[in-house]
């Protein structure tokens, strides 16, 4: 009898070692630090919340849905072979399986619709770049920043005037008129995004063509999400292909001995943080004021300029330097998985692109997004930048959706740091955009 318990403590004793051990390396499996374990409580929970409608409606229950559908695409993504090696890779897969799921009816319309007000009239997406400008300009070299900037900008421009041209011949080519290429295809590619270019694009139309804007936009939108696929795909590609080129700057512009500056781990702290945070404020707060005073140039035009010329001058000290960096790094490498997935959720409309898919739109979509940036990699090597880089920020990024659009290619092919230049020439060529469409219109539409 005694011997038979002993044996029956022994079995249990190691079906418990047996279960803690399985439990334990389950929890070494990490998803952006999470245990598996401990995730799948927490994706359990969060699905249970969305059945039953007990999902916050406010900040706390967007923010963490777009965390739990964010990290675990991100991880899925860049682990399965296809996307990993062919499709962008996580970046891709966490913007796209959320909207593909959206797309299938499989995310209930409140929860979209939490997370679009957060990103939008939260404007959470505003506060994620603006961390991410700050940091990204503060931490530079100010002597690859004036250098490269003098290169970038004409990079960035030509290129685009190029793809212009090759969208309109093309498009000629299909019997399709040089008309259809510049306003349907080119204009919306290179807007700015959809709030920053489709939008207004949609109203100088209306204006100039005596039509409904709403009508406008429901044609102009498809080449925008389609353009910046294809910039995602595209820069994850360049980047993959000439990974140990003499082209590629592994996120540095210029040639050099340029190092952008790191904020020391050990230097980090609480106080620092929200320091940053404040410069970062205050920062965002001087573009309002001086977008409400000059109404035509964009807030971000304004913010990129700003902080340029604090970095450039020296007018900031180190210690707010540092904290701003500090603030940027955190929000970045806290964010931007939950932020592509809020994006895929909320911004990318599968059912918009499906209905209005053509071979032809395809094709010029296609042209133009091959044409800006093989210009910008010649370009850029013409211009003394890094080839690779001109071509993802000049060229892929000026196809991009806006903000949205900029993080997303600059996640696909892991150059955040290049943020400030995304924005620049996206903004800038995007404003250029608005201005030579009602120009085109008046003598051609």
């Amino acid at each position: 009898m005694n011997h038979t318990m002993k044996e029956e403590f022994t079995f249990m004793n190691n079906e418990k070692q047996n279960s803690s051990s399985l439990i334990s390396r389950l929890e070494n499996f990490k998803i952006d630090g999470f245990g598996l374990v401990f995730y799948a409580i927490i994706g359990i929970i969060f699905v249970a919340a969305v059945l039953i409608h007990a999902l916050p409606n406010d900040i706390l229950g967007a923010l963490f849905t777009m965390v739990v559908l964010g990290n675990v695409c991100y991880f899925l993504g860049s682990k399965l072979p296809i996307f990993r090696s062919y499709l962008g890779g996580g970046a891709f897969f966490a913007l796209m399986a959320p909207a593909t799921l959206v797309f299938f009816h499989l995310i209930p319309t409140y929860v979209v619709s939490d997370v679009h007000t957060f990103l939008s009239t939260d404007n959470f997406l505003n506060f994620y770049i603006v961390a991410l400008i700050t940091s990204a300009i503060l931490g530079m070299n100010r002597d690859m920043l004036l250098k490269a900037a003098v290169r970038f900008l004409p990079v960035a421009i030509i290129s685009a005037a190029i793809a212009f041209v090759a969208v309109g011949l093309v498009s000629m080519l299909i019997g399709k008129g040089f008309s259809y290429g510049a306003l349907y295809v080119a204009f919306p590619a290179m807007g700015g995004g959809v709030g920053a270019g489709a939008v207004p694009l949609s109203k100088i139309y209306a204006s100039s063509m005596h039509g409904a804007a709403a009508g406008y936009f429901s044609h102009l939108l498809p080449a925008v999400i389609l353009a910046n696929i294809f910039a995602i795909l595209g820069a994850s590609w360049v980047s993959k292909l000439l990974s140990n080129s003499k082209y590629n700057g592994h996120g540095q512009m210029l040639p050099g001995e340029f190092k952008a500056s790191k904020t020391d781990a050990s230097a980090f702290s609480f106080t620092k943080l929200g320091v940053g945070m404040a410069v970062a404020g205050t920062i965002y707060l001087v573009g309002e004021i001086l977008t409400k005073l000059v109404p035509m140039v964009n807030d971000f035009a304004f913010i990129i300029i700003l902080v340029i010329v604090l970095k450039a001058t020296g007018l900031i000290p180190k210690y707010y330097e540092e904290s701003a960096v500090t603030f940027g790094q955190s929000v970045t490498k806290t964010c931007t998985h939950a932020l592509l997935a809020g994006m895929g959720l909320a911004m990318v409309d599968l059912n918009v692109l499906t209905s209005s898919i053509t071979w032809q739109l395809v094709l010029l979509v296609l042209v133009s997004i091959v044409a800006i940036s093989t210009s910008a990699f010649f370009l850029g090597k013409l211009f003394g930048l890094y080839p690779v880089e001109a071509a993802i920020t000049a060229g892929f990024i000026d196809n991009s959706m806006g903000g949205t659009g900029n993080v997303s290619v600059l996640a696909a092919c892991d150059r955040m740091q290049l943020i400030a230049f995304a924005q620049m020439g996206n903004r800038l060529c995007g404003a250029i955009t608005l201005v030579v469409s009602g120009f085109y219109i008046a003598f051609f539409g």
